[in-house]
């Protein structure tokens, strides 16, 4: 369709093929990438990914520790002792 100024329009017109066709030429290659696309993960979402692989929350387990020390049963000498070796280990390198 041709348009020749607001009150002058052709209708449609037939459509015809191109003349000669041209093969696509291709682009030298340098072996190397320019351009590259690069993604950067902020540390948020890196430490939202990490909880994501985090176990599932044993619920028996936590609701037998709360009855310890709902009883007063949790907190031993023993317990006491080896919290505090390990403190003591790590303290000292």
């Amino acid at each position: 369709m041709q348009i020749h100024g607001p009150s002058h329009v052709h209708g449609p017109q037939a459509i015809s093929a191109p003349h000669r066709t041209q093969a696509a030429s291709a682009a030298p290659s340098t072996g190397a990438l320019h351009g590259a696309d690069q993604l950067d993960i902020s540390h948020e979402a890196q430490l939202i990914s990490q909880t994501l692989d985090l176990p599932e929350i044993r619920s028996d387990r936590v609701a037998e520790l709360r009855a310890q020390i709902a009883a007063g049963t949790y907190e031993t000498s023993e317990k006491l002792e080896i919290a505090v070796g390990r403190l003591l280990d790590e303290i000292s390198g």
